[in-house]
């Protein structure tokens, strides 16, 4: 009596259980690394090449278009960014960040009163980043700088104006 014999129904039994075992297998070891791996690090601050710091004029705004590599998760994105640079000094220049501290709208420079101005919103910011005027809550957002010889180098740090 020992010996047992294989059915049909058994054999498809094994078969439909093995499948339903691999089944969960593949939905939940993707699920379990999401959950429990670390994804890439973006906690080291990388600078990027932008601009030539002889090329800009002191006290001058200049838009500054320039290629960064972004981490988003497990995600490694190359993208096409702008900042809004001062040069201060001889070796001293300030990047902005490009959207507007109150919407995060695009702002431009108008070269006749000086000043950076959000066409949505009417915000307007002196050449230092400070609000003159409009309803942004705060000066304009510093990206982390530093100058290597005549190379302005850009972080995705961003200083947050109090």
């Amino acid at each position: 009596m020992d010996n047992q014999v294989t059915t049909r129904r058994t054999f498809y039994g094994v078969v439909i259980n093995g499948l339903m075992g691999l089944i969960t297998a593949a939905i939940a070891v993707p699920a379990v690394a999401y959950l429990f791996l670390k994804p890439k690090s973006g906690g080291k601050t990388s600078f990027v090449d932008a601009a030539d710091v002889t090329q800009l004029k002191i006290g001058k705004p200049e838009e500054v278009t320039y290629r960064r590599t972004r981490v988003d998760g497990w995600r490694v994105m190359n993208e096409k960014t702008t900042a809004w640079v001062v040069k201060t000094g001889e070796d001293k220049v300030v990047a902005f960040a490009p959207g507007c501290t109150h919407l995060a709208c695009a702002y431009h420079y108008e070269a006749a009163s000086n000043q950076f101005v959000c066409p949505c919103h009417a915000s307007t910011f002196a050449i230092d980043g400070k609000v003159t005027g409009g309803p942004a809550p705060r000066p304009l957002d510093r990206f982390v700088t530093r100058v290597d010889g005549s190379k302005l180098l850009i972080s995705s740090q961003i200083e947050r104006s109090v």
